[in-house]
């Protein structure tokens, strides 16, 4: 579904990413783990196409993707930060507003939005303002907004970063089904390896701007690389 092959950025003098080679297969969903500063948030900015790598090139369904993206791929994918970037509109709107701009048909969009809505468990809160939902709530609209565009590629960055640990716990396991259902290729970074372990197929550890391991989340536990990584994952042994 996509691929980045040898992918450098440079940016201020300064390396962010070296040599990178990523891919993900339809279906699949791999997470970028890593400390604070090894890369992983600059390598989902230059897969969703955000920014452009200093060298390299990124490939799309099996084709490479010109420096200028076009609309159309843009169009085919759909992001999720930390902070949940919500209209200061209703939650049924923020959930819609994508839709609208593709000019669906009003009835789609009210299925699609109702459908989602109830998925991510946040039906009763329709007509409330986005901007007065705590944060487990504003993340749950957040998803049910990216996941009703029904992406080709879904990009997640640290999305339980900012909630308390039942919040998360929660929202990780209510997500791992949805995943289980809607088989969505998915990128998803974090800095938790428990979110890697629920709701990933394979992982990257990156440090230092470099993919420093890969594997599933079971074989990356129980035989890390000696070193940094296996140093990394100490952290989350207990």
């Amino acid at each position: 579904m996509l691929k980045a092959r040898e992918i450098t950025w440079i940016k201020q003098n300064r390396t962010l990413l070296q040599n990178v080679n990523f891919h993900v297969s339809p279906g699949e969903c791999v997470g970028l783990i890593g400390p604070n500063g090894s890369g992983k948030s600059s390598l989902l900015m230059i897969l969703s196409f955000l920014k452009a790598p200093s060298s390299g090139q990124l490939y799309f369904q099996g084709r490479s993707v010109p420096k200028k993206v076009p609309l159309s791929i843009r169009r085919q994918l759909a992001l999720v930060f930390q902070e949940a970037l919500l209209l200061n509109t209703s939650v049924f709107d923020n959930v819609a507003s994508g839709l609208k701009i593709r000019g669906l048909s009003k009835k789609t969009i009210q299925e699609r939005v109702d459908y989602w809505l109830e998925q991510f468990g946040v039906t009763h809160l329709s007509k409330q303002s986005a901007r007065s939902l705590s944060g487990g709530e504003a993340q749950r609209v957040s998803l049910a907004r990216a996941f009703a565009m029904e992406p080709d590629v879904l990009f997640l960055d640290e999305p339980f970063s900012a909630l308390d640990a039942p919040t998360k716990e929660e929202l990780r396991k209510d997500l791992a089904q949805i995943f289980q259902s809607t088989k969505t290729t998915t990128v998803l970074v974090s800095h938790d390896f428990k979110d890697i372990v629920h709701l990933t197929n394979r992982a990257l550890i990156l440090l230092n701007g470099q993919i420093a391991a890969e594997g599933t989340p079971s074989e990356l536990q129980q035989n890390p690389p000696k070193g940094e990584v296996e140093h990394f994952l100490s952290h989350f042994s207990s």
